[in-house]
């Protein structure tokens, strides 16, 4: 028999402990996130279902984002024990300068939906942190007023090629004007992705008045009021549009780009220039021959062709083709550090993030960015302790294997971080 007795209040007390919150709402829903799928749950009650799922959506039936996300899933890592990793160095080198992580900020279209605080609030989490910046064609502040919001941040150019290729000079010409280090072109564009959500929502840039928003105004008050009562949206790329995202886009892109339209931008651009959208070693190749520094493997965060190649399964054989030549970035389903340390191990030099800052971003702006920042640098310190590997130059592809992907898929033949240029 257990013998009970009424604990003493000098017990109890011993294990009261009064939780200091912090001062506001922000603050305190933010602090009570601790992973960023926790923040993708508060964008969803905090922001309009049209502008959620615009971000938190892909193309088609979704098989694509599925696919990046169930790769990153299927990652094993091989630890080591017994090392010295009472101080781990998660920092590398991108386009030849230090980045305090292997991340990158990706561009993302229509930022200031999200938030009115919008590609201000990234640029100035980017430059806190240390890492680099690409501003959208299609974002919502222009180029000028980023290099103004955020003056110390690397920042990089998103372009898409347009039709009127006078006005896609004249943006390049722009980005050089205000000190951009970087020109990030995307391949995969020819035209617009289906995005049943946008679709079925009926999203319009800027948002029309219907019924429906109307109706959802009522349950996200604070996020229409801030719509409406701040500068309206201004895009890098044009000064007025009314209409839906795929319209917009097919104005903009131009389905006739070839690889002459990128060694063009090479004999003008001055700067590093970055190819986003490869998904072949084929095509990597390619785009290096043209003149390319670095490629993006992505497949547009699954917004275009669904169904296409899965980046993270594609990124060993686009490093063993031009990784001795060309720095090689990843993008698409990466919502955990963890994911970023695997894709760095598997060749990548840095992993661009998009949809994670954006939940941030809806979740509470500049500071809801920085709180995504903060939960990624330390889920990337921590799997490099857990790993046992001091530092991101010292990953190499023996510490992960993809579950069910064919043997050797990630071979020796890869050169390691700090080996590559």
């Amino acid at each position: 028999m257990v013998e009970r007795r009424v604990p003493r209040w000098s017990e109890l007390r011993e294990l009261i402990r009064v939780r200091r919150l912090p001062g506001d709402a922000t603050d305190r829903r933010l602090a009570a996130a601790a992973s960023v799928a926790d923040l993708r749950e508060v964008a969803r009650r905090r922001a309009p279902r049209a502008v959620f799922d615009y971000t938190d959506g892909a193309a088609g039936a979704e098989v694509s984002l599925r696919r990046a996300r169930d790769a990153f899933a299927r990652v094993e890592f091989r630890p080591s024990v017994l090392r010295d990793v009472s101080a781990v160095d998660p920092s590398t080198t991108v386009l030849g300068r230090r980045s305090s992580l292997p991340l990158v900020f990706a561009p993302t279209g229509f930022t200031r939906l999200m938030h009115t605080e919008g590609e201000s609030a990234v640029g100035r989490v980017a430059e806190r942190v240390g890492v680099p910046y690409a501003l959208s064609t299609m974002g919502t502040t222009t180029i000028e007023a980023l290099a103004e919001a955020a003056p110390g941040a690397r920042r990089w150019f998103q372009l898409y090629l347009w039709r009127d290729r006078e006005a896609s000079a004249a943006l390049v010409a722009r980005a050089a004007a205000a000190g951009y280090e970087a020109l990030v072109l995307t391949v995969d564009t020819p035209v617009a992705g289906p995005r049943l959500r946008d679709v079925r929502n009926g999203l319009t840039i800027p948002p029309a008045l219907t019924l429906r928003t109307v109706a959802d105004a009522a349950v996200h008050p604070r996020w229409w009021v801030d719509l409406l009562t701040t500068e309206p949206l201004e895009f890098a790329s044009l000064r007025s549009w009314t209409g839906t995202v795929a319209e917009l886009a097919d104005r903009v892109f131009e389905p006739a780009a070839t690889l002459a339209d990128l060694r063009t931008l090479r004999e003008t651009w001055r700067g590093a220039l970055v190819v986003k959208g490869v998904q072949t070693a084929d095509d990597a190749r390619a785009v290096v021959d043209a003149g390319a520094d670095a490629v993006v493997v992505s497949n547009h965060g699954g917004r275009q062709l669904d169904r296409a190649p899965t980046p993270l399964e594609e990124l060993p054989a686009v490093v063993a083709a031009v990784g001795e030549r060309a720095e090689v970035y990843l993008d698409g389903g990466i919502l955990d550090g963890a994911d970023v340390v695997a894709a760095v191990a598997c060749g990548a030099r840095a992993c661009l993030v998009g949809r994670a800052y954006l939940y941030g971003l809806m979740a509470g702006g500049e500071r809801g960015v920085q709180r995504v920042a903060d939960i990624l640098a330390g889920e990337v310190t921590r799997t490099l302790r857990l790993l046992g590997v001091p530092s991101v130059g010292e990953l190499t592809p023996d510490r992960v294997r993809l579950r069910g992907a064919p043997s050797g898929w990630v071979g020796d033949r890869l050169p390691s971080v700090s080996a590559r240029p």
